[in-house]
């Protein structure tokens, strides 16, 4: 367990400093490589359906064996090479540093009225049309994005990684990867992808309610709410995201910030009314890109605590 435990701290701290730079190699883009060109293979006909279930299995057994490999050779030479080879494929599959780097990159032009350059570099990181955003609407969509994400690429990894160690871990990152490519309601994906997007949800249950719960335990709340206020509009505001899972993290984030997020986002020219969650107490401006960041870092910081203390515990009993 301590050597389990090591490899996590090791992988968070050199997610942290680290990051993933963009000149190495990665395994999200081996695993999207496979993702692709299954898909082009297998989404086709009335056997789409099964097909999806197949990719999506396919791919999670790949990563996670993949992973087990590599730290099985590792441990076979010596247990600090096992815990090494763990703690580089936990780390490579975090996203606390890429996903502040992303937030700050619209960050930095925002607060210099740089809109053309905001509007950029937000749609790097999201799905929805950015050309006609205000300043308001760009902090929106990093918010969420940061918010949403806590739980996607930081918090649900580390999730698995502790019930089951990198293997687990990249398990997840297949699945998660595979919802991402192809986990979409349109005419292409609709069948093909219903696997891989219901079972990232599936994945994601339990992680995403943590996070939120820890979002609102554990940063500052604007509004002076007491535990007991939060937690209720948090139950009420959840559940407004299309999202099973979204909506845990996002209405944790706009509570806790004062904030209203959702609302009118275009997709290709397409107009999407998101439900709204939170209290607009506040509006939204640049310094609650900042608020998210530490939201972000917190929530991770206290999940590693949590899931750390309960894997001790059951070391001792």
């Amino acid at each position: 367990m301590m050597a389990h435990l090591s490899a996590i701290a090791i992988g968070l701290v050199l997610d942290r400093i680290i990051g993933d730079p963009p000149t190495w190699p990665h395994p999200v883009r081996w695993i999207g490589t496979l993702v692709s060109r299954l898909t082009a293979k297998w989404n086709k006909g009335p056997k789409a359906f099964r097909n999806g279930f197949l990719l999506v299995g396919i791919v999670a057994a790949s990563a996670f064996t993949g992973a087990f490999l590599l730290v099985s050779i590792g441990h076979s030479i010596h247990w600090l090479a096992g815990v090494a080879v763990e703690a580089v494929l936990i780390a490579a599959g975090l996203a606390q540093k890429s996903l502040r780097d992303a937030a700050e990159d619209v960050y930095r032009p925002l607060i210099e009225n740089d809109m053309p350059k905001a509007r950029e570099k937000l749609g790097w990181i999201v799905g929805r049309d950015t050309e006609r955003l205000n300043k308001s609407e760009i902090t929106r969509g990093v918010v969420e994005t940061v918010s949403e994400n806590t739980s996607d690429g930081v918090t649900a990894p580390l999730f698995w990684a502790f019930l089951f160690g990198a293997p687990g871990l990249w398990m997840y990152k297949a699945v998660n990867t595979c919802d991402s490519m192809i986990g979409y309601k349109n005419e292409e994906f609709r069948h093909f992808g219903f696997a891989s997007a219901r079972l990232d949800d599936v994945l994601n249950w339990i992680p995403s309610r943590i996070t939120g719960a820890l979002i609102l335990l554990t940063t500052k709340n604007e509004r002076s709410l007491t535990m007991r206020q939060r937690f209720e509009q948090w139950q009420r505001d959840a559940k407004k995201h299309p999202s099973p899972n979204s909506g845990w993290l996002e209405a944790a984030t706009a509570i806790q910030l004062g904030v209203e997020l959702g609302g009118i986002n275009t997709y290709k020219g397409i107009v999407s009314d998101r439900a709204r969650m939170g209290t607009p107490v506040f509006p939204l401006e640049e310094r609650h890109i900042k608020e998210a960041i530490k939201q972000m870092h917190a929530a991770t910081l206290w999940f590693f605590i949590l899931f750390a203390i309960g894997g001790l515990l059951l070391e001792l009993t």
